[in-house]
């Protein structure tokens, strides 16, 4: 008998993807986003939404096709290829960049504000509770949709849920002007700033994560796997949508208590003590706290998991070494990791996205091997013209590409690179029930 989940444990499992997404910077971004696009709030909130809701949920989704794991996604490309996109973007929404970010954020905007003489000495104390916290709850795999997804979870968006009803309620302001580009590109300018979530990236990492606590529960079953991996995306992201929305509103009416803070933390924080006055800042740092612990959680297991496969060292093993170098690097050369992070990610964004358009169709490719090798290399070689154009290389004999001043020169050659495969390239035979990965 094919055993199935329960409806609870299937929304405790779209609850634990929601929280895997919604980082502090997830809350940070829209704030300012909705305050500057002003009275074009909507096409601004439209693009940012397609961008920081759409592309995880299609990245989630193109996990499933694919079989569930990143051996599934990458099986058209040579192995070695496949193992180094892996391991760098573990490494940047791992101990490099992303998890060690949640927890400088946390103790920023959930801790600080109650110390009186906050110090380095704090930081690192706090640094190292937050991390062992999160260590305890990555430890076992299989207790992860239990602890996130019906506890955790649930509490952040009761929280989130307080403060969207009093954002409706009772705004804090009327909707002014818009300001920049909002003025005459809103949506694309919204579009613009959803990209900076990167959680495409999290989206084709978490995914493997998922399928491991859905097997953890009993389902071996390929297809009733996919279609609950499915379920958890589409559950998380609604509950996205339904914060960014929110945030959104909330930056739209924050012109008159703070115009020109000139950061959707400043703002948010604001606007929450605006409403709630004192209570306020412990309304803002439950948030933030539980969304930087959750998120914690998921990019160390997430991790952990992957490297376990590549070396001989146990999952546990993975997770107690990433716990400390997270905890270690958020108190020491951050802003230089930050600044060292970004040219990869100008970097690898592009060949992820382009991959998840691949895998959704790779059934209508005459051959597959040719069109994920043509149309990656095309994405990775014009995306380094993003790249030398950060560190301030002259390229502008590219500037006539479209979107080259967004730093999205890559999307126009890799569109073509994905229309020329989809019909030339001779017939490779496309056994798709061969090559799946069973999960």
């Amino acid at each position: 008998m094919k055993k199935t989940l329960k409806i609870t444990d299937i929304i405790a499992l779209g609850f634990m993807t929601f929280a895997f997404f919604l980082g502090a910077g997830n809350i940070i971004f829209p704030p300012l986003a909705g305050q500057l696009a002003g009275e074009n709030m909507l096409p601004a909130m439209s693009g940012f939404l397609v961008t920081a809701v759409g592309l995880p949920l299609i990245g989630i989704i193109a996990v499933a096709i694919a079989g569930g794991g990143w051996a599934g996604l990458t099986r058209d490309l040579p192995s070695k290829v496949a193992t180094v996109m892996a391991v760098l973007i573990f490494i940047i929404i791992g101990p490099a960049f992303a998890a060690p970010r949640t927890g400088l954020v946390a103790y920023e905007m959930a801790v600080k504000p109650f110390i009186t003489d906050a110090s380095q000495t704090s930081l690192t104390i706090f640094s190292i509770l937050f991390f062992a916290v999160a260590l305890f709850f990555a430890w076992s795999r299989g207790k992860l949709i239990d602890m996130i997804g019906k506890f955790l979870t649930p509490a952040l968006f009761v929280v989130l849920t307080v403060l969207a009803i009093a954002v409706f309620v009772n705004p804090q302001g009327t909707i002014v002007a818009a300001q920049g580009d909002y003025v005459t590109q809103a949506f694309t300018t919204g579009f613009l700033e959803g990209y900076n979530t990167m959680d495409t990236f999290a989206a084709l990492m978490f995914g493997m994560l998922i399928v491991d606590v859905i097997r953890s529960k009993g389902i071996t079953d390929d297809k009733t796997t996919c279609t609950y991996l499915i379920y958890a995306g589409l559950i998380a992201a609604t509950g996205l949508a339904f914060v960014y929305v929110s945030l959104f509103y909330l930056g739209a009416t924050s012109a008159g208590i703070a115009a020109g803070v000139g950061n959707g933390g400043a703002i948010l924080t604001t606007y929450v003590m605006a409403l709630f006055g004192p209570t306020g800042q412990i309304i803002l740092s439950a948030i933030v706290l539980l969304a930087c612990l959750t998120t914690a959680i998921g990019l160390i297991s997430a991790c952990a998991d992957y490297f376990s496969t590549l070396t001989p060292m146990s999952y546990k093993k993975w997770a107690v070494l990433l716990a400390v170098v997270c905890a270690v690097v958020a108190n020491v050369g951050l802003n230089m990791l930050i600044t060292l992070s970004v040219p990869v990610l100008f970097a690898l964004y592009p060949v992820a996205i382009a991959l998840v358009a691949l895998t959704l169709i790779r059934k209508w490719l005459p051959n597959p091997c040719l069109a994920y090798r043509v149309v990656l290399l095309v994405s990775f070689v014009f995306s380094m013209i993003d790249v030398a154009k950060y560190l301030k290389f002259d390229m502008s004999l590219f500037s006539s590409l479209p979107l080259f001043n967004y730093g999205m020169a890559w999307v126009l050659p890799t569109l073509i690179a994905l229309i020329i495969t989809r019909f030339v390239g001779g017939n490779q035979p496309n056994d798709d029930d061969k090559n799946s990965v069973k999960i």
